[in-house]
């Protein structure tokens, strides 16, 4: 067994997991744009053959510091290279890097072909050459943090190209991409119950034959020349030979019992050309249908009383007129909803916007990155039109009365949230013991909102069944008073989940929008976590960070999705530290500060644990924020609990602070008791707990605490004063 690392593009790595399970592989794991995976040489085989979402199939080689040229160059070469290539044979290097000392690609890329190179030079003369085309053997180095992870890319050159590709138009659409929408949309289910697959705007073909080889069972790899492992010295002949003429076995099985269920049109005539020379190339032409119309012209196929619209439309980036996009979507909803009753369709969006042009409500949403592009895929089931008006069921007593609730708190709240900007904010938490759910809105700068519902464990005596009625007419009421549209409510219910979640298995969408606070942006998501990366009580106090940071150097530990530092940025900080273990929150973070043009060696993003980062920076900071969880117990770190650990964690950020520095301490364990004693010689103390509460979370003044610690002066030998840090660094 070896392990090895799938790489895909950001959106796809919960479909790669379950794909690799399927061929397979064991130990699966998604982590960011990749999954980790564990098998035999087979295995991989198996992964460049038959993935249609992965990018490259790596094996990694060694894991070594790599915070020097040097260093670099040594880790390269203590690895026995004669044990993957011949001195005759060809090599290249692929490299990246990011918050590394070593900063440049190329040079990086040129190091490590050096390392193999000069051993081979040193042993007996000899040595590889370079080919960046089709190398024996490619190297992929990936260096994050100083620590260089070294992989052999067996896959060689993108896995997206299939090898029937000759012509492309101006914006091709990734094949493994092309997959991710198909999969998503279910279309092999579609394929199965006697559907269709049609794309209105179909370019040079790439979703009709992705969607022809899954229905066929052709591999993805089938018909590429070239792999990284066919010149690797410990390729395994028979092993793919035996795959190779078991997928030759499987495809020729699959094409003869494929339906002539493909319909594609263009209103560019030379891209319905271009469609029609790659289906010939993939061995599909024969199953396809291929017209010249516009979208508009667009209808279903005789014959087929169901099946699945899918297409990517041009997004206003590098095809079209940005301000034509939303009339193009429009009639694309337009042309969907009035003809294809029964079928489901996909659209590939180029952002929100352009998906709110759709005149239909969506059953899901994804996010899918087309290049280095975030997109979202749109799921629709489409229904017969029906003009009359639908008749609305009256609302019972208890539900009027949640009504009259939450139309009272909004009347009570919009001057203030108008007069003071606040777009993100609470509009209902448990008023009604009936009705046990909190609402949070969440709103853009441009009006949009989203609701957000959680509900409140129901008291035990309240049936199942009654729950779920009053969580229904929660949903109802909310959408109404504020207006806001069902597919822009999001509601998180309490169901045991497996490994004891209260809130069961969350959606995994990688759905992000965008909403506003304090003339700020931010990220959320509300559908995939328990948090949405936005703690919108703690509103006022990143005011108050913001306030403080100005000239100050900032350190964010549990820095979560880094709205924080966000707020000190703004606020004039000289630069900030944000510390998270999570990979997922560092990126969200990294996206965060990049949305409010805060970007650059001044911001910086460590992965570490809080309590080893603290013990071992040795920088200084005039304000700290700590925000830690009420306990954690991560496999990466140290078991965590805040009423047991606080002192410990505050002490440790008090030896990075500045004799004049402030500590801004919170957390959100309401039975939290500060341990004043053990901090009191150390620090002064101010109880920001009250004012921190921001007004529209009067009903919950517990939901959390807010502390301000700054440590004491104390009296020098040689006459004034100094802090205790300072003390400290005189020892």
């Amino acid at each position: 067994m070896s392990a090895f690392f799938a790489t895909c593009p950001k959106g796809l790595e919960y479909l790669l997991r379950d794909e690799l399970v399927a061929l397979g592989a064991s130990d699966v794991r998604e982590a960011l744009a990749g999954v980790h995976f564990a098998g035999s040489l087979e295995t991989a085989y198996r992964a460049c053959l038959w993935s249609r979402l992965a990018s490259r199939i790596l094996l990694p080689l060694a894991e070594f510091d790599a915070g020097t040229d040097d260093a670099l160059y040594a880790g390269v070469q203590a690895i026995d290279w004669s044990q993957h290539l011949a001195s005759h044979a060809t090599l290249a290097v692929d490299a990246n890097a990011a918050q590394s000392k070593l900063t440049h690609s190329q040079f990086i890329a040129q190091r490590v072909k050096d390392a193999v190179v000069d051993q081979f030079r040193q042993r007996d003369g000899s040595r590889p050459a370079v080919d960046t085309d089709e190398p024996d053997v490619r190297i992929n180095l990936r260096l994050r943090r100083d620590r260089a992870n070294l992989s052999l890319d067996l896959a060689g050159s993108p896995l997206h190209r299939r090898g029937w590709r000759e012509l492309q138009g101006e914006a091709p659409l990734k094949e493994n991409l092309a997959a991710a929408m198909l999969l998503r949309a279910r279309w092999p289910e579609i394929y199965a119950e006697g559907g269709a697959l049609l794309d209105p705007m179909c370019g040079s073909g790439t979703l009709l034959i992705e969607g022809a080889w899954m229905a066929a069972d052709v591999a993805p790899g089938l018909h590429r020349e070239y792999y990284g492992f066919l010149g690797w010295a410990q390729h395994d002949i028979a092993a793919w030979r035996a795959l190779l003429d078991e997928a030759r076995q499987r495809a020729e099985t699959g094409l003869r019992a494929l339906r002539s269920c493909f319909f594609g049109s263009d209103a560019d005539p030379r891209m319905v050309q271009t469609a029609k020379r790659n289906a010939q190339e993939a061995g599909v032409a024969g199953f396809f249908t291929l017209d010249k119309h516009d979208v508009t012209h667009v209808s279903p196929p005789a014959g087929f009383s169901r099946g699945l619209v899918i297409t990517n439309p041009p997004y206003g980036e590098r095809l079209g007129d940005r301000a034509e996009m939303p009339r193009l979507y429009r009639a694309i909803g337009e042309a969907l909803r009035g003809r294809f009753a029964g079928w489901r369709a996909a659209v590939l969006a180029g952002d929100a916007e352009l998906g709110h042009a759709i005149p239909l409500r969506a059953e899901k949403k994804y996010a899918l990155y087309n290049g280095a592009l975030e997109t979202q895929l749109l799921v629709f089931e489409l229904h017969a039109r029906d003009d009359a008006p639908r008749e609305v069921k009256p609302l019972s007593e208890g539900a009027q009365m949640l009504r009259n609730r939450i139309d009272k708190n909004v009347r009570h709240l919009r001057k203030r949230l108008e007069r003071e900007d606040i777009h993100c904010w609470r509009a209902y938490d448990q008023d009604l013991p009936e009705y046990a759910a909190a609402i949070d809105v969440y709103g853009n700068a441009g009006g949009q909102q989203w609701l957000h519902i959680q509900e409140y464990r129901a008291p035990a005596e309240i049936p199942v069944e009654t729950a779920r009625h009053r969580l229904r007419e929660i949903v109802r009421v909310a959408g109404e008073v504020l207006g806001v549209p069902r597919e822009r409510i999001v509601l998180k219910t309490r169901e045991r989940g497996k490994g004891g979640s209260k809130y069961g298995q969350f959606d995994q969408r990688g759905e992000f929008i965008e909403v506003a606070e304090g003339g700020l942006a931010f990220l959320v998501n509300l559908t995939d976590y328990l948090d949405t990366g936005l703690f919108i009580d703690h509103r006022l106090v990143r005011a108050r960070l913001g306030e403080l940071a100005k000239g100050k150097r900032f350190l964010n530990v549990f820095a979560y999705t880094a709205t924080a530092s966000v707020y000190a940025a703004a606020g004039g900080a000289r630069d900030t530290t944000s510390v998270d273990l999570s990979a997922t929150y560092l990126d969200w973070a990294s996206r965060n500060l990049a949305l409010n043009g805060f970007t650059g060696a001044q911001h910086r993003l460590m992965q570490a644990d809080a309590m080893m980062f603290l013990q071992r920076d040795r920088e200084r900071y005039g304000l700290i924020y700590v925000d830690p969880p009420t306990f954690s117990n991560s496999k990466r770190a140290e078991d965590f609990d805040v009423q047991r650990d606080h002192v410990q964690l505050l002490l440790a950020c008090s030896d990075r602070l500045t004799s004049d520095g402030v500590i801004v301490f919170s957390n959100n364990f309401r039975r939290f008791k500060l341990d004043r004693e053990a901090l009191a010689e150390r620090f002064s103390i101010e109880d920001w707990s009250a004012p921190s509460i921001p007004f529209d979370f009067s009903r919950r003044g517990d939901i959390h605490g807010c502390w301000l610690l700054r440590p004491h002066p104390q009296e020098s030998p040689w006459g004034g004063s100094v802090s205790h840090v300072q003390k400290q660094g005189k020892r």
